[in-house]
């Protein structure tokens, strides 16, 4: 799997989203693409066709200004569609 390509289009995502939104926190969103691709890509024990599933990791993000960085990322692993990100 291709780290890099995803990372890279997270923050394309990213970047869209706040650009729509006429948001800010790029920085906060941008600093942990990396970790949270990682995390959610290879390292999590989660199914985004069974996000309820009883023994599935959990992940708590505490910095709130890179909301943006966790939704395009779980948009990206599947959770939901990327169209919803249009709503950020």
């Amino acid at each position: 799997m291709d780290y890099k390509k995803i990372s890279k289009d997270i923050r394309r995502k990213i970047l869209s989203m706040i650009y729509q939104s006429q948001g800010a926190h790029i920085g906060s969103s941008l600093s942990c693409v990396e970790i949270l691709t990682i995390l959610y890509f290879k390292i999590l024990s989660i199914n985004p066709q069974k996000p309820l599933e009883r023994n599935r990791d959990r992940f708590i993000l505490s910095k709130g200004h890179a909301a943006a960085a966790l939704f395009a990322v779980l948009s990206q692993r599947g959770f939901f569609e990327e169209k919803i990100l249009d709503d950020y």
